[in-house]
């Protein structure tokens, strides 16, 4: 779990990342496009999410076989003032078997029941985000992306 620098990442965008619990992720198999939701906990420092999901799940074999991802993070409401949400891609890899035990940790600490589940950790290394925020006026908008090495 490489850090990185926060200083070029929004505050709302990290706030809104850490209070939400649920990702929609969309994928790309040979059959075409597929999005899942899953559960998901978040890393500021590394501007990362990571989840837990079956090696055989649709979403599961088609991150396996390209790594780009995209989705959202959104919360439901019924007045466009109060639209907040996550646009994002992401490069999608399974753990590294050295941060295994750091990343459960984490993934447990948000999700106890995870404790009594055993399937792989996958992390979504956040590129870019765009975040849409109407209660700050219509169309506000946070953006983020990662900056090469």
């Amino acid at each position: 779990m490489d850090n990185i620098s926060q200083a070029n990442v929004p505050q709302a965008i990290v706030d809104y990342l850490s209070a939400q619990h649920v990702l929609t992720l969309c994928t790309q198999d040979p059959a075409g496009l597929w999005c899942a939701s899953c559960f998901y906990v978040f890393d500021a420092a590394t501007m990362c999410c990571y989840l837990m999901t079956a090696d055989n799940s649709r979403h599961t074999q088609a991150m396996l076989a390209n790594a780009q991802v995209a989705g959202t993070i959104a919360e439901q409401t019924e007045s466009v003032l109060h639209i907040q949400g996550i646009q994002y891609t992401a490069l999608a890899a399974k753990v590294a078997e050295a941060e295994i035990a750091a990343v459960k940790v984490l993934y447990c600490q948000r999700f106890p029941i995870a404790k009594l589940k055993s399937a792989p950790l996958w992390q979504l290394q956040l590129q870019t985000v765009k975040m849409v925020d109407n209660r700050l006026g219509f169309g506000k908008k946070h953006r983020w992306q990662r900056q090469p090495l």
